[in-house]
């Protein structure tokens, strides 16, 4: 398995001909004997790159697991393992245009979504919150005092819908300002270009847990949002999207979900050994007792 920046041009062209002529990731992944994963390259600790530049994470190894399910069902002595890098951005066009095969990070489940792209069974319940500087002078409880001020959150992402719509809705004069990463957000609000930060709790903890001086930081415990993950598969493939659920819901049923989220969350991880302490939610135990890939936060309530 080895790290690859973009998909081969070989592939490409493959993949774009199977999707013109509508046939499956199933016919395409047994006729080149490789599968591509999307993964966004610094969402600790989802998918994030390791000291060897070897991309890992709790949703990599779920991906990687499912993987084996696929070469299993497709009776393959040998499946190639791809990698591609990803943003928030661009995960959903290289996914729909078959550069990428599955995407495994952080992608949140919602109903607009589903109109161009399939999840799977929810893996993880994140909930959208604020952060700021302690020095800041703002409370990440209360979206209300940042008025006039800039909050960084992805572009493309759920986090930048949330807050933007928050912005809208109460007349609050926040600057929405984009980045193409929680790494990108979290300098923006480290160098005091914007005064907070608009990310999933999952990430918001790892990044200022990682960070040089992490008690200069803040995390709102408040949830502007409930933002369920699943691993994102094309849209309108039956065949492709029952092994890879099915994939997932053994996975959970056998306790390996939990055991990666122990491994990701609770203990300490590569190449730091930083250690998030970040207890299983009671929303996340609720979805991997009943899978579901709803995209309805109040089916996580």
């Amino acid at each position: 398995m080895k790290a690859l920046a973009t998909a081969s041009v070989a592939s490409g062209l493959l993949s774009c001909e199977a999707m013109a002529q509508g046939v499956g990731r199933l016919d395409k992944i047994r006729e080149t004997g490789a599968i591509t994963l999307g993964y966004p390259e610094t969402s600790v600790p989802f998918a994030y790159l390791d000291a060897n530049q070897k991309p890992i994470g709790y949703t990599v190894e779920i991906c990687e697991r499912v993987v084996q399910a696929i070469k299993t069902a497709l009776k393959l002595p040998k499946l190639e393992v791809r990698y591609n890098p990803i943003t928030s951005a661009t995960r959903l066009q290289l996914l729909a245009n078959g550069t990428i095969d599955l995407e495994c990070g952080n992608t949140t489940n919602n109903l607009e979504r589903q109109k161009l792209v399939s999840f799977s069974p929810t893996i993880f319940v994140a909930q959208v919150v604020l952060v700021a500087r302690k020095d800041g002078r703002v409370d990440v409880n209360d979206p209300a005092s940042f008025r006039g001020k800039a909050i960084a959150a992805q572009a493309g992402g759920q986090t930048f819908k949330v807050i933007t719509l928050i912005n809208a809705k109460n007349n609050l004069g926040i600057t929405v300002v984009p980045a193409k990463d929680t790494a990108e957000t979290f300098l923006m609000l480290s160098s005091g270009r914007a005064a907070g930060t608009a990310n999933d709790d999952g990430l918001a903890y790892a990044t200022v847990a990682s960070s040089r001086t992490p008690d200069d930081f803040l995390i709102g415990s408040k949830s502007l949002e409930m933002a369920p993950y699943g691993i994102v598969e094309p849209k309108d493939d039956p065949a492709f999207k029952t092994i890879v659920d099915d994939a997932v819901i053994d996975l959970i049923k056998s306790g390996q979900i939990a055991a990666l989220y122990d491994k990701y969350f609770n203990s300490p991880i590569p190449p730091h050994g930083l250690n998030l302490k970040f207890p299983m939610s009671a929303a996340l135990k609720r979805a991997l007792a009943n899978p579901t890939d709803s995209g309805d936060p109040a089916a996580y309530e």
